[in-house]
């Protein structure tokens, strides 16, 4: 398989993970590796010119991070990654 099949056997992504990602010219998971999913969060908002729910942004720590090696792990287990990285409790 390759493109979006490739993207939906990771951990986390299903169709609209998927969509979110191909409007950042995503279409594979080795074009997630060594980026920074706070950056691709943030490029996604403004292209949509609104904020998307922080939840979207665990989704992209969690690709990313198997991208990077890591082992599937659920979304949520990076929300307070992300609390603590925007400095929130």
């Amino acid at each position: 398989m390759s493109g979006k099949s490739d993207l939906l056997l990771m951990a986390n992504v299903g169709p609209a993970i998927v969509g979110y990602l191909a409007r950042l010219d995503i279409t594979e998971p080795d074009q997630l590796v060594g980026r920074d999913p706070f950056e691709m969060f943030e490029q996604l908002c403004a292209l949509d010119g609104r904020a998307h729910d922080p939840c979207l942004l665990d989704t992209f720590m969690s690709v990313v991070d198997q991208a990077d090696g890591g082992p599937p792990r659920p979304w949520w287990e990076f929300t307070a990654e992300r609390k603590r990285r925007q400095g929130q409790s």
